[in-house]
């Protein structure tokens, strides 16, 4: 019972989205922002009209789910509970984030700002992605460093084994 439930609340987001984003689309502004509130009452999920979604994409325990206006999400992508795709309120047109193809973003992540997430990438829990990662990334931290790149670890060992080599684009 508990199994169909789930499926039906997933299953009503999207179709909401599809619905809403047809009505700002169609310049539909109220109506659009007035069922986006509903489906985020029912869901806990909060997506701009205006975000434009590929196919596939799983959103798992999606309460606390924020995707901004000018978002653009790749297909395949699975993003956890808490996550945040928005803006830093300092850039003007495009405000938020592009996630590409099979993209894992984590519980808590916050992906802020007019960047740009690769194909294949990771982001860990609590992650705060605030520049462009390329594709097959695994990113974690506060201002998030690569720690994984196509396979390669970039862990630096010192002697308290803290530091991790922060190179981003």
């Amino acid at each position: 019972m508990a199994r169909n439930t789930i499926m039906l609340s997933r299953f009503s987001c999207f179709d909401i989205l599809s619905i809403i984003h047809f009505l700002f689309e169609a310049h539909l502004y109220l109506f659009a922002k007035m069922l986006s509130n509903w489906g985020r009452f029912f869901t806990g999920i909060d997506i701009h009209p205006g975000a434009k979604m590929g196919d596939g994409i799983f959103i798992d325990h999606g309460i606390g789910v924020v995707i901004g206006e000018t978002t653009v999400i790749g297909s395949n992508v699975t993003i956890y509970q808490n996550v945040t795709l928005g803006g830093t309120g300092k850039d003007v047109g495009k405000r938020h984030p592009t996630i590409g193809n099979r993209v894992v973003i984590g519980a808590g992540a916050k992906v802020l700002g007019p960047i740009t997430i690769g194909d294949y990438s990771k982001i860990g829990a609590g992650a705060v992605v605030l520049k462009n990662v390329p594709d097959n990334c695994t990113v974690v931290g506060v201002s998030a460093g690569i720690v994984k790149w196509n396979g390669y670890s970039f862990i630096k060992n010192n002697q308290h084994n803290k530091s991790v080599v922060r190179y981003l684009k």
